[in-house]
């Protein structure tokens, strides 16, 4: 909506042979939402280098301005074949540079503070073509779910209800699409927990042998206080 209201609809992409693809995200989630919550979204970019990279933050607050989830996204400005090239002026001007003072909401990721030697474990996933972008790649929100698809099935088969499983923060690094009907393997390997006792997971995300982005994602159960019991 953002983009269309600056003059770049999606067609205007398609007309002139360029767009964006998402290099690498943090979120944090600061609370749980529910249905009906009122929400106020605001995105800005904060830096853009060499016409080519962008930077771009994210906020979710509920009406009282209290922070709902704080993200931060890499960007790579790249033509109809995904190569990298110079954003044309009249796109660098339509996004011009904003400095928002943020201050401890600026998303970061929670660090290990007790580690875990827990074994790894393996999910293998198949594409569907309906999740497929007008690139013919899934869109960058899908990875996590990837992760989040990868902790599930582990989960049940320890006998734990996956829909207990909250969202704490995650980061993820791009480094490949992935397409229809690609086999994907996800390997996971539990890190240990953070201060508060959310546990992380360390992801790789793979295309045959090709790593197609690599994870992080914080999770806690529903309910549970103290070290989750995510990490067996």
């Amino acid at each position: 909506m953002a983009s269309s209201a600056a003059g770049w609809p999606p067609s205007r992409y398609r007309d002139e042979g360029n767009g964006f693809v998402v290099r690498a995200m943090t979120v944090v989630h600061h609370r749980e939402t529910f249905y009906g919550d009122p929400l106020i979204g605001r995105s800005w970019v904060s830096r853009f280098r060499r016409e080519m990279l962008s930077s771009r933050q994210v906020r979710l607050d509920d009406t009282s301005c209290d922070p709902v989830l704080t993200a931060t996204q890499e960007w790579a400005h790249v033509s109809a074949s995904l190569e990298p090239v110079r954003a044309p002026k009249t796109l660098t001007e339509a996004f011009p540079e904003e400095s928002i003072d943020e201050g401890t909401r600026a998303a970061v990721l929670p660090a290990v503070q007790t580690p875990t030697d827990s074994a790894p474990f393996t999910c293998m996933l198949s594409m569907w073509n309906v999740w497929m972008d007008p690139l013919g790649h899934v869109n960058h929100p899908l990875y996590v779910d990837f992760c989040d698809e990868a902790i599930a099935r582990h989960l049940r088969e320890r006998g734990i209800e996956p829909a207990r499983v909250v969202p704490v923060a995650e980061e993820v690094s791009f480094k490949g699409g992935v397409g229809p009907t690609d086999p994907v393997t996800v390997h996971t390997e539990p890190k240990g927990w953070t201060g508060s006792g959310a546990a992380i997971f360390r992801h790789r995300i793979l295309v045959g042998d090709r790593i197609a982005a690599t994870a992080t994602t914080v999770r806690r159960l529903f309910g549970e206080e103290g070290q989750s019991t995510l990490i067996g």
